[in-house]
């Protein structure tokens, strides 16, 4: 069996660097002290040699296997040593001193062998580590790193690897017997009936139970309601368990893969076990479709009813002249009538014959003054009702403060569900609360509409209460206020985060992490203060000698720095070069990259397994070239010969998911990242975010129009590092803020490339996104529209400033900040732990709520680091021009990508919302993978070029980029070819000389 290459477990490479062999397998004088009694040269460099080699791998290795580069470097470093042949080296393995000596070296190195009691030891270790993690390769970094910390000689990899299965084993069937052990009679009765194969003409309730919505109508909305009645039904027949969140995914993941026939084959503990978590799984994530659905369908009310209140505004304004000349009118006649009765007369003979139309047409003038929207929302409304109380009949709606308001108006709703009358008496509301309704809950607008439209005092307008409660419940479900049991990204968010013990326990070691003095709140305060007043002096100060910003009329004004062209040296670098990279196509850029990486062997059954299948690498390249592509099963496999469809489908289904493409994508950054041309494009410290719309079929609940881009469809959201290859991709619906994702690649990306400065486009600047942002110790600098409308905050009410005080508003609220830094850190700290996600906490925190007080807290604070971040942005021209050349990289990735996804009219076709995120992961695998294809063939010609006598300079360097494609042929034959020559990747080759290119 071949053994994966994807732990930690220590091997030889076969090729090594001048540099390398200097620094790691040089002897020292101490270790050549050890040798200074031995006579024979043979045993001088055999004990050198293994000493060196245990150093670096922690187990003997024979010599036999170690390459001769190594064997000749080694050997010359011993003194007094000839060149020894290496069959004179390899004699050495059967000599009677080399176990002696092995055995000198591990004193020597204090380093132990595993005594027989060591395996349960290690098996204990691997049953912890299972607990957390599936795949046996992460299991066996774990025990290597207890190895090593206890300092015991590593074991063989074939032996880790038995005791990895074996816990992994252990931990899952514990799970499954977890869960089984709580079924009864009814709840296996009803897991049977969901298992029986489906009719000729029909479908398993199995397959039935994976069903998603599709566009939100009417009568598909009323149909997947019911959909989700019987999931809720199926979900309370089953057991409730608690498993850790690791094994929740894989094997939800597993059961989603498997049909009726695979999962009667199972064994019936796992069969059982995984039906159940399926269940459950699709119950919670169905409530999140009815919180969306019911949140879509309010939200579509209010924008509709905006834009007919501008198109009212429109049409209306002759009458609105009509009523301000009436009204002229009447004052004229008021001033020039001096005595009571001639007053009256005059207005009567104005007014009188159309006073009631008049007073008509200024009620509803006034209803819809002060933009006030809500009235158009009545029409239409009919059609929306029912479906918006039978989305609160599936949902356990529950408040997440003590201001229970919501859930009181949440009874009041239920209770007028079936009433038709057009008002509804106060003494009625009374009878069902128990209370009177409090004008605050509703705000202004709403209960003018409410208690004015029904001209008496006791009624209340009906509809309009129920579009105002509807509208409380779409702002609350969306800021966190109130959330829905059993459900998943509606759930209280509370739950996920660390408790006490953990948040004291951990507070230290995070606090040293971000810099930040988070363990003493006032000097945390007097430091943000003493930070922020220090900027705005400086910047205040400088502001007369600021050539590229003004003020005029209190409002702010920026200019731009004249930008520079590309120079000649770099067209004509940039022209050779395209000269000679010759053309190549998808097929042969993917193949080329799998040979280097291996990247088929993350690709392995759900269910953990080795994989068993035959030509792995075809299987993988074609996968990956029809998903990422968008060619499809079927144009694929008609492209590509000796592959059919549905081996295509059957590796995506069975073999693919998100955590799997994302693993092979760092694998292509990290090697990416060892080049050496992206050094001369960035540092990898800063990374830009950048969202763009990617076409969808309207049969999905994650298609939506977008107004900015025009059509249906969905956002991708991408995180760029500096060096051009993307680190991070999200999947999102176009009504979301995209804002609130800028933060999650800090947990998903796992890459040697770490930037800690984010650059976003204007979304990104929301006071909690850089509240949080700073205490995460992430440096947020977005790219800023419309500056001149954005507000600058003073460190306190009595500063003032001589040049920019005209930008300041008012004064930071330095007391909710320290009052609730404690409730802040929480988050910041479960965020990087991996308890939640940052998106999860700015959905709640995105929306201004009037509960919840956090929200405040991290408003404040981002209220803070805006403003610091905003003088800078004032003050720096060269930062402005460094957050715009970064997000410019965004846009060109944007560009690249979709350049790629040529298959299809580049629509996603998949209606499956987990498959949809699959597609967008596969397209940025394959767009990583060009970028690294390109980035090593453009190394290599520029070094030729170099070589020749061309000059190159740095400059020249860092003015290029890889997103290129005038070389690759996207469209013809696709020929896979695993058997042609391949060229290496090559890791090592520098372009300039080293004393050109040190510095970069």
């Amino acid at each position: 069996m071949r053994l994966p290459n994807h732990t930690a477990y220590p091997t030889l490479k076969s090729r090594f660097s001048a540099k390398e062999l200097r620094e790691i397998y040089t002897p020292n004088q101490d270790e050549l002290s050890l040798i200074k009694t031995f006579r024979k040269p043979t045993l001088k460099v055999g004990f050198i040699l293994h000493l060196k080699l245990y150093q670096r791998l922690g187990y003997v290795l024979p010599l036999r296997r170690v390459p001769k580069q190594l064997l000749r470097f080694i050997n010359r470093q011993v003194p007094m040593a000839p060149d020894l042949a290496r069959e004179q080296l390899l004699s050495y393995d059967h000599s009677t001193s080399r176990h002696r000596h092995i055995q000198t070296i591990r004193d020597y190195l204090n380093i132990r062998l595993l005594p027989k009691e060591g395996e349960a030891w290690l098996l204990r270790v691997a049953k912890e580590a299972a607990t957390t993690k599936e795949v046996v390769e992460d299991i066996i970094n774990v025990l290597l790193e207890e190895l090593v910390r206890h300092r015991y000689e590593l074991p063989g990899l074939p032996y880790l690897m038995r005791i990895a299965r074996q816990a992994r084993n252990h931990v899952n069937k514990t799970c499954y017997m977890m869960i089984t052990s709580k079924l009864n009679s009814i709840s296996r009765t009803r897991i049977d009936e969901l298992l029986q194969p489906p009719g000729r003409d029909s479908y398993s309730a199995w397959h039935v139970l994976k069903r998603e919505p599709k566009k939100p109508s009417n009568k598909e909305m009323r149909r997947y309601l019911q959909h989700v009645i019987w999931l809720q039904e199926l979900s309370e027949q089953m057991p409730p368990f608690s498993i850790p969140i690791v094994k929740l995914k894989q094997f939800t993941l597993e059961a989603r893969a498997l049909n009726v026939k695979e999962m009667n084959d199972l064994t019936p503990i796992k069969r059982d076990a995984l039906a159940v978590i399926l269940i459950r799984s699709q119950h919670g994530k169905a409530l999140d479709d009815v919180a969306d659905i019911f949140v879509k369908i309010v939200r579509n009310m209010h924008h509709t009813a905006q834009t007919r209140l501008r198109d009212y505004i429109l049409e209306h304004q002759k009458r609105a002249d009509e009523l301000i000349g009436k009204f002229t009118d009447v004052l004229v006649a008021w001033q020039q009538e001096q005595s009571r009765s001639g007053r009256y007369t005059a207005l009567q003979t104005l007014i009188d014959p159309q006073a009631e139309q008049l007073l008509t047409q200024c009620f509803e003038h006034i209803a819809y003054a002060g933009n006030n929207y809500f009235p158009f929302m009545l029409e239409g409304y009919r059609q929306k009702r029912a479906i918006l109380f039978s989305c609160l009949d599936i949902l356990p709606l529950r408040s997440t403060s003590n201001d229970k308001s919501t859930e009181t108006l949440l009874v009041l709703l239920r209770a007028l569900q079936k009433s038709r009358s057009e008002y509804v008496s106060q003494g009625h509301v009374h009878q069902i609360l128990g209370e009177t309704l409090h004008p605050d809950w509703f705000g202004h607008k709403w209960w003018k509409l409410i208690t004015t439209e029904a001209q008496e005092p006791d009624l209340l307008h009906r509809k309009y209460l129920e579009l105002a409660i509807f509208s409380i419940l779409k702002q609350e479900l969306s800021s966190g206020d109130i959330y829905i049991q059993n459900s998943g990204q509606y759930d209280d968010y509370r739950e996920q985060l660390v408790d006490d013990d953990v948040l004291s326990q951990e507070l230290p070691e995070y606090c040293a992490q971000v810099e930040l003095p988070l363990d003493d709140a006032q000097y945390f305060i007097n430091q943000l203060e003493a930070w922020l007043t220090a900027q705005a002096r400086q910047v205040d100060d400088g502001f007369p000698h600021n050539v590229y910003a003004d003020i005029q009329q209190d409002r702010l004004v920026l200019r731009k720095k004249k930008s520079e062209k590309p120079s000649q040296a770099l067209i004509a670098i940039d022209e050779l070069l395209a000269g000679r990279l010759t053309v190549t196509s998808i097929m042969d850029i993917l193949t080329d990259t799998e040979m280097w990486l291996d990247l088929h062997r993350y690709f392995y059954p759900h269910s953990g397994h080795q994989a068993k299948i035959e030509q792995s690498e075809m299987r993988f390249i074609t996968t990956l070239f029809c998903y990422g592509c968008n060619l499809g099963p079927s144009q694929t496999a008609r492209s590509i010969k000796g592959i059919d469809r549905r081996q295509i489908a059957w590796m995506n289904l069975k073999h693919a998911s998100e955590e799997k493409i994302d693993k092979a994508i760092t694998r292509v950054i990290n090697a990416y990242n060892k080049l050496d041309l992206p050094r001369y494009w960035g540092t990898g410290q800063s990374a830009s975010a950048d969202g763009t719309k990617w076409e969808l079929y309207e049969q999905n609940l994650m298609s939506e129009y977008h107004i900015r881009y025009g059509g249906y469809g969905g956002i991708v959201y991408y995180h760029v590092s500096d060096k051009y290859i993307a680190l991070f991709s999200h999947f999102i619906p176009c009504g979301v803020y995209e804002g609130i994702y800028i933060l999650d690649a800090l947990a998903g990306n796992t890459s040697d490339i770490q930037p800690d400065t984010l650059h976003g486009d204007t979304q990104a600047q929301s006071y909690p996104v850089f509240g949080l942002s700073y205490l995460l110790g992430i440096n947020l600098m977005p790219r800023i529209r419309n500056v001149h409308d954005l507000r600058l905050y003073r460190p306190n009410k009595q500063t003032r400033y001589q040049h920019i005080d005209s930008l300041f508003h008012e004064a930071i609220n330095f007391g909710i900040i320290k009052t609730h830094l404690p409730d802040m850190i929480r988050v910041a700290i479960s965020i990087k732990r991996g308890k939640i996600t940052a998106s999860t906490v700015l959905r709640r925190l995105g929306t201004h709520s009037r509960k919840n007080r956090l929200y405040f807290a991290f408003r404040e604070l981002g209220k803070v680091v805006r403003t610091f971040f905003l003088l800078r942005y004032i003050d720096e021209i060269e930062l402005r021009q460094t957050i715009h050349a970064a997000t410019n990289k965004s846009e060109e990735f944007n560009n690249f990508t979709k350049w790629l996804f040529f298959g299809g009219d580049g629509i996603i076709a998949e209606n499956v919302r987990h498959e949809q995120r699959k597609i967008v992961k596969y397209n940025q695998l394959v767009a990583n993978m060009v970028i690294l294809h390109n980035t090593d063939r453009m190394t290599k010609v520029l070094r030729q070029l170099s070589d020749e006598g061309v000059e190159i300079t740095q400059e020249v360097l860092a003015g290029m980029s890889p997103y290129r494609t005038s070389h690759i042929n996207r469209f013809g034959d696709y020929t896979l070819d695993l058997k042609r020559k391949i060229e290496p990747l090559d890791l090592d080759t520098k372009i300039l000389p080293k004393s050109d290119g040190e510095e970069h």
